[in-house]
């Protein structure tokens, strides 16, 4: 038995290098640097305007237009790289959501209206370059290119689904150790620093100017043959996208009705200062499960892995409804963590079977838009919740998204698509140099 583990930890390294081998080491730290500002400016604008303004209702208009700008031009930034490349459309969006970041500070300190500081939130949340989507994006097409064998193509989305959790877990950290040390803004000035210069690099990597497969679609085809073919191949997304985006969309909700009852209960503990700690736990634990999602045998469908994925999410969030102390609170939310990224890197791998891949920059992004909304949509919501009726009633409803999620893993059958999606992928590809046209 110990041996038949230490022979799966062995090929689940052997499969990670393979992955960091297709862009070598320097990709990822940038990628994982540039993502970071994306976990810092939701939390970081919230502290700032409640700091500058003492108002925590400006705080959270300012927050939520923040959501909003990110959730409805995610996936617009997504569908650009994948007709423009990502090269030029992220190092646009990182110079802008820079200057962005930057105007919010700037404005919140000269003290602006609170509809100024919402139309300088909803700007930076709408200029987000998207670099976890798109490093997705990237290396997925990567793997495609170089003929990886489907082990690494799942190892290489729980490798970015890890740097998101962890960047997720660090970044409010490093916001609520600046609050406390010094001022809000110097973390999203920092933001604004690490998404301009990491982001550029991220942009200018190497691996930036490999063309989408939409650009090779376009560019395999002479100009007689574009107006031959004014209507491209199929890229229509499939019906089974739309549940998987649900179940994203509800695994945020779920998260964040748990920000709202753990928030709520270490304030009635006395002990808020407990809450980032908390939330760490949590992170720490995810990043850990979905790293080991690698050592998984691939004759276990990735429709199987959603369900036990989603089933396990909606068990171990019952207990939350009759925690009322903090190590039994440090402990459920702990083992909670187990669910979190193994949900989030299945359904990323479905979409990535599932959508064409000439627009999967775009279905990257607009399920991390369906995350990030629904998370935004569960903290507002639950917050309310849990000031009129407790801790529970948050958690309760952290339950009943985790339930929904999981109704939807039962009912959906996004893998039968995937056969046929991957047969696509194959026929899809085209050369790297077209042949030259007849004369």
């Amino acid at each position: 038995m110990r041996k038949r583990g230490t022979t799966a930890r062995r090929g689940a390294s052997a499969t990670y290098r393979e992955v960091i081998g297709l862009t070598g080491p320097l990709l990822p730290v940038m990628s994982f640097l540039a993502r970071l500002p994306t976990a810092t400016i939701q939390f970081g604008s919230l502290l700032l305007v409640a700091r500058t303004s003492g108002s925590l209702t400006a705080a959270g208009l300012t927050g939520g237009a923040l959501a909003l700008g990110q959730v409805a031009c995610g996936p617009l930034v997504g569908r650009l790289a994948d007709r423009r490349g990502q090269r030029a459309v992220v190092l646009v969006f990182c110079l802008a959501n820079a200057l962005a970041i930057a105007g919010l500070v700037a404005g919140a300190l000269a003290g602006l209206p609170t509809p100024a500081l919402a139309v300088l939130g909803a700007s930076a949340g709408a200029t987000v370059p998207q670099i976890g989507p798109m490093a997705r994006a990237r290396l997925v097409a990567l793997s495609r290119r170089a003929g990886a064998r489907e082990s690494t193509v799942g190892a290489a989305l729980s490798f970015e689904g890890t740097l998101d959790e962890i960047s997720f877990v660090l970044g409010p950290a490093l916001v609520g150790l600046a609050a406390v040390t010094a001022h809000p803004g110097y973390a999203l000035g920092g933001a604004a620093v690490l998404v301009a210069v990491c982001g550029t690099g991220f942009a200018l990597h190497r691996t930036g100017a490999v063309p989408t497969t939409e650009q090779q679609r376009r560019s395999a085809r002479g100009p007689a043959s574009q107006e031959r073919h004014a209507t491209p191949a199929p890229t229509c997304m499939p019906r089974a996208v739309h549940p998987l985006r649900a179940a994203l969309a509800l695994q945020g909700a779920m998260f964040g009705a748990c920000q709202a009852g753990i928030t709520a209960l270490t304030e009635r503990l006395g002990q808020p200062d407990q809450a980032g700690l908390v939330y760490a736990a949590m992170g720490v634990m995810s990043a850990v499960a979905g790293l080991s999602m690698a050592a998984l045998p691939t004759r276990l469908g990735l429709t199987s892995r959603w369900r036990a994925a989603t089933a396990a999410a909606f068990a171990l969030s019952l207990p939350l409804l009759w925690t009322d102390g903090l190590p039994a609170l440090y402990a459920t939310v702990t083992v909670l963590g187990v669910a979190y990224a193994p949900h989030l890197i299945t359904v990323f791998g479905l979409t990535e079977r599932v959508v064409p891949p000439a627009r999967l920059a775009e279905a990257m992004a607009v399920a991390t838009s369906a995350l990030v909304g629904g998370q935004a949509l569960g903290v507002a919501g639950t917050g309310r919740l849990a000031e009129s009726y407790g801790p529970a009633a948050a958690f309760g409803a952290a339950s009943l998204a985790a339930a929904l999620a999981c109704l939807i893993a039962l009912t959906a059958r996004p893998e039968s698509y995937t056969g046929r999606a991957a047969e696509s992928h194959r026929h899809a590809r085209v050369p790297e140099q077209p042949p030259s046209p007849s004369r």
